[in-house]
């Protein structure tokens, strides 16, 4: 620093010394630099002589009229120095060592002159270099963060820290900057180094600090930025259970516990139902297929300071579903049956019960099972996610019983004998045909409903018998069949007479009925003028007549 202070006082000094009649030079390191004689106004009419010294080396360059110049000594300045037509004295390749006072004295044939010249030579620096570089700093603890550098300069640079660009003013206490400034002895160039101890705060993260160095004859040059870790301890802490929202029994869950300190605790305990459990390297404890019995209160801790705690209450929700009735249920036809759910659960459920597509209110109930009430019955209860299915297969068994035997006539002589039943489990049955050559066929047992077909051939009039039959009992049947195809006609043309016949009885019974009626209304009304029901006499002998007309 007193070197630049010299430096810096060296330049100012020159300035007042040209205010005060001494003319300044000043030349950049390595250039080359011209010195005027009289700031270039002397004449050369009636020069005869010019001689240019140093305060310190003297004679350095010596030009007589009509004669080349030429140094007097092998000195320092030997094929280093020109003159100019003008008298100036041009100097090649100055260093710190050209810093001095050069004379340029002219003699005349009448006089003689001297003219003294100050040489003040410059040098910007490098560029700034950072070294013992920190990784972290630590809240309240005053840390060395880095070294900034810069050399190869003169006068010597300055160097300044700055934090997120505002300068950083050195308190001796919190924030220490030490400068220090060297001068190489060959060059006699300076090189500058500022250490910066600096006591970081929780804001300083991701702060940046850079170093910049600066001087009178160059611009301000900055370092990359300086990024530190600022670790500090835990002040709170906190718990997550994972995943979000409502716990189920057979879930997995995830306890988190997280703390604020940088870098981030690296082992927690784990309160678990009571039992501390330490888990090293991580913050997460994992509950594997929870039950109803995990349902409370979880905390954790930190290992190094066990009074920072967090915790939570874990609420499992749980759904027990049982059906009365299960598997498969066998049942007889008239029978009662009703099936019931017992449900346990933490919250409020929703249940629905059904067959096949087709839902149903409430669990399966029936007062008389029929064929039909046979099937496959599920019944689903769900609670937050949770579902639980119960299902039972009904079967409605029966005694088989013949609903009707028929016949058609088919192809040729074929007739086609149909034996319409009920019954489950699917009854067998058992045709009798006296010989006679048939086919058998089947419907398809649904609902405890088949038909049984046979086709048959007969060559005579034969009986033919329908025998059905399951565990629960049988049933017969027997009808006649003709080998005639006229048997058929003469059954649909009596079917058909018996259509006709009963249809003109049930006109002629609604026909009389209403002449009847008008016949009442008539003689109430018409002949006696009394009201519409007549009197007691004429309606006892209106039903004596009708009584007649009944029994003819």
């Amino acid at each position: 620093m007193q070197r630049t202070a010299f430096l810096t006082c060296l330049l100012t000094v020159s300035l007042m010394n040209q205010v005060c009649g001494l003319e300044t030079v000043t030349g950049k390191y390595g250039d080359t630099v011209e010195i005027p004689c009289n700031s270039g106004l002397v004449s050369d009419v009636g020069v005869t002589f010019v001689k240019w010294k140093s305060d310190k080396d003297g004679s350095i360059l010596v030009k007589h009229t009509g004669q080349n110049a030429s140094s007097p000594t092998d000195g320092n300045y030997k094929n280093r120095v020109s003159i100019k037509k003008d008298f100036g004295l041009i100097i090649t390749q100055v260093s710190l060592a050209d810093q001095k006072t050069f004379t340029c004295m002219v003699v005349a044939a009448d006089d003689i002159l001297e003219y003294p010249v100050q040489l003040v030579i410059y040098k910007t620096p490098l560029q700034p270099q950072i070294a013992n570089l920190t990784t972290a700093m630590e809240i309240g603890k005053l840390t060395t963060l880095a070294q900034c550098h810069t050399e190869g300069a003169n006068p010597a640079a300055n160097i300044t820290w700055f934090k997120n660009k505002t300068p950083l003013i050195a308190d001796g206490t919190a924030i220490k900057i030490t400068n220090d400034v060297a001068v190489d002895k060959a060059t006699g160039l300076s090189a500058t180094t500022s250490k910066l101890e600096y006591t970081a705060v929780k804001d300083d993260i991701n702060s940046k600090f850079t170093c910049q160095v600066q001087h009178i004859k160059s611009a301000n040059m900055d370092s990359s930025p300086l990024v530190f870790t600022v670790n500090y301890p835990s002040e709170t802490i906190s718990f997550h259970v994972l995943p979000d929202g409502p716990v189920k029994e057979g879930d997995n869950v995830t306890l988190k516990c997280t703390a604020d300190g940088n870098p981030p605790p690296s082992r927690y305990n784990f309160y678990i139902k009571g039992e501390k459990k330490t888990v090293e390297k991580s913050n997460i404890f994992i509950l594997s297929n929870v039950t109803r019995q995990n349902t409370g209160e979880y905390k954790c801790s930190l290992v190094d300071n066990e009074i920072l705690t967090a915790s939570k209450n874990i609420t499992v929700e749980y759904l027990d579903v049982i059906l009365s009735t299960t598997g498969e249920v066998f049942k007889k036809l008239g029978d009662s049956f009703e099936t019931t759910l017992d449900i346990k659960a933490s919250g409020k459920t929703e249940t629905f019960c059904k067959k096949g597509g087709e839902k149903m209110v409430g669990p399966p109930k029936f007062a008389s099972l029929k064929y039909t009430d046979s099937g496959v019955y599920e019944c689903v209860v769900t609670m937050l996610g949770l579902k639980k299915t119960q299902t039972f297969d009904l079967n409605v068994h029966g005694q088989p019983l013949i609903k009707s035997l028929t016949k058609k006539r088919g192809d040729g002589t074929n007739k086609i004998l149909s034996c319409e039943a009920e019954g489950s489990p699917k009854p067998t049955v058992q045709w009798i045909t006296n010989g006679t050559d048939v086919k058998f066929q089947e419907s398809e047992h649904v609902n405890g409903k088949i038909t049984y077909y046979i086709t048959v051939s007969p060559k005579a009039n034969v009986t033919v018998s329908c025998t059905i039959s399951n565990d629960l009992g049988s049933d017969t049947r027997s009808i006649d069949v003709s080998s005639h195809q006229s048997e058929d006609y003469s059954d649909q043309t009596a079917l058909a007479v018996g259509i006709v016949v009963g249809l003109m009885l049930a006109a002629l019974l609604i026909g009389l009925a209403y002449w009847l009626y008008m016949k009442k209304f008539r003689q109430g009304s018409w002949k006696t003028g009394e009201k519409e029901d007549g009197s007691a006499e004429e309606s006892k002998k209106l039903e004596e007549n009708q009584s007649q007309k009944a029994e003819v």
